[in-house]
């Protein structure tokens, strides 16, 4: 089983989450390119970071919304999003590879990420800036979505992603950030619902209905209060349940 963050999200002398703890629990990183967070010296540091540690670089691309931190939705047409998306992938590659590291896969991020999952216009144009860069990168996101039906449409290696930490609605949909509950922040009760998603491919929604949804990747929040706390908690339960961790790509 993998298990990913979200990294490298700090801009200029503004600091999201904390990256050094993180990177020693998890085997992939989901690295913001510059749009909705990071900049290219927290680009360069993380990606370095990742290299050090054996841990595989995705591209993290958002809308182009700093402000907002990417989590606002965005009526883009195709070509700007197509465009935006483009620029994340090859910004973000280029740096990999000035410190021995590479960009292993994509995931959109926040208010994209959501959209995408039924969105299949904006879903069509950031697969096709991904079929662009390289038809072979593989994408994750969340099951049944509209942007992982297209990119298994067009030949990209799709993988689920499953929150941990997030709350589950009755239709295999995490509950809207902006709703009470859709975080969760009990690393006891965290650890047993990455166990139970590693090791029976499902999890409890908030109606009690028991969803499947067989993730290849366990995403892990970086930014939330006690974040590594939960990730350590996360890691040991998985390992002493007999879970094999590594990156999916």
């Amino acid at each position: 089983m993998d298990l990913n963050a979200d990294l490298g999200e700090s801009f200029g002398s503004w600091t999201m989450g904390d990256d050094t703890a993180m990177f020693p629990l998890i085997t992939s990183a989901t690295v913001a390119c510059g749009l909705h967070a990071g900049d290219p010296v927290t680009m360069l540091d993380t990606c370095r970071a990742a290299f050090e540690l054996d841990v595989r670089v995705g591209a993290h691309v958002g809308y182009p919304d700093l402000a907002g931190f990417g989590l606002r939705s965005i009526d883009m047409t195709f070509d700007d999003l197509f465009g935006a998306v483009l620029y994340q992938l090859g910004a973000l590659d280029g740096v990999a590879h000035a410190v021995g590291a590479s960009v292993d896969f994509v995931k959109a991020h926040g208010a994209l990420y959501e959209r995408t999952a039924h969105d299949a216009d904006q879903a069509s144009a950031v697969v096709a800036a991904v079929q662009a860069y390289d038809p072979g990168l593989p994408i994750l996101g969340q099951p049944g979505s509209a942007l992982l039906a297209l990119a298994e449409e067009a030949g990209h290696p799709v993988f689920h992603e499953v929150f941990a930490d997030r709350a589950y609605l009755a239709d295999g949909r995490p509950v809207p950030r902006s709703q009470d509950g859709a975080l969760l922040h009990d690393a006891g009760e965290v650890a047993a619902r990455a166990v139970r998603l590693a090791t029976k491919g499902e999890v409890e929604a908030v109606d009690g209905t028991v969803i499947r949804l067989q993730p290849h990747s366990l995403c892990l929040s970086g930014t939330t209060p006690g974040a590594a706390e939960t990730a350590a908690a996360v890691r040991k339960a998985l390992e002493e349940a007999g879970v094999e961790l590594e990156p999916f790509a």
